[in-house]
């Protein structure tokens, strides 16, 4: 099972009825965590103007973020911490990765309120160079960045359920005590079923990491490469394909 996810799923201004769709779909299934949406819970409103093109993806998402939907079910639902993180996930496509990020997210909740809060992800420099205007947010934390830290790695895939996994069915927060003691933690991966398995941890499983762009033997040799490791040595391999120039495109649990 793959934890790499979406690739970028975008809205051109030459996009077909069907496309414009796709993004709608796209939207709700990330920002709002994977659930079933009633038709009596969609923002028709909103729809309509991203369907004539009246509004942007980023204001789609915006209005989806500030919906009774998502405020129901994970500002009033969610401890605290439970909330930012999870706005982190559905909106900037990563999980927090330190405590000065949640502490400041949380502050800006209490001190400005639940709409300031929704805007300081999507009104950031971040959310800009990642998604822009058109581009839906979806899930950075298992591809590689340069000068990105293993921790960002482990604590995004710790929030991902899988595909069938739905947010909501956690109201606690799953890194807060990692976040808070600067601390390491196990990377948890997510059964068929969405849930987390119970089998042996991370550091013991198998994984394949597909890169894109190494420097290989053959300098005109333009492939993907794989490596198979085992949880517990993923980071020095990450290390080793950061330093050869490579681009993680993927990380695969291996059954």
């Amino acid at each position: 099972m793959s934890v790499v996810l979406d690739a970028p799923v975008e809205l051109w201004s030459a996009s077909s009825s069907d496309d414009t769709q796709a993004v709608i779909r796209a939207v709700y299934k990330q920002v709002l965590g994977n659930p079933h949406v009633m038709e009596s819970e969609r923002l028709t409103v909103a729809e309509s103007q991203l369907c004539d093109g009246g509004t942007t993806v980023r204001e789609f998402v915006r209005a989806v973020a500030k919906s009774d939907f998502y405020r129901s079910r994970y500002f009033e639902s969610c401890a605290p911490y439970r909330f930012v993180e999870l706005n982190f996930k559905h909106l900037l496509g990563r999980a927090p990765l330190d405590q000065a990020e949640l502490s400041e997210h949380i502050r800006t909740c209490i001190e400005k309120g639940y709409d300031a809060e929704i805007d300081s992800y999507l009104d950031s420099q971040e959310y800009e160079d990642k998604f822009g205007e058109n581009t839906v947010p979806y899930y950075q934390g298992a591809k590689s960045q340069l000068g990105q830290k293993q921790v960002g790695y482990n604590r995004t895939l710790s929030l991902y359920q899988g595909y069938a996994g739905v947010d909501s069915a956690f109201t606690a927060s799953r890194l807060v005590d990692f976040v808070a003691g600067n601390s390491g933690n196990k990377i948890t991966l997510p059964s068929t079923g969405g849930r987390i398995s119970a089998s042996k941890d991370a550091t013991e499983k198998m994984f394949k990491i597909v890169v894109k762009g190494a420097k290989f033997d053959s300098p005109r040799r333009v492939s993907n490469t794989e490596y198979l490791v085992s949880g517990g040595k993923m980071t020095p391999q990450i290390q080793r394909i950061h330093r050869a120039g490579g681009k993680i495109v993927s990380i695969t649990e291996v059954a």
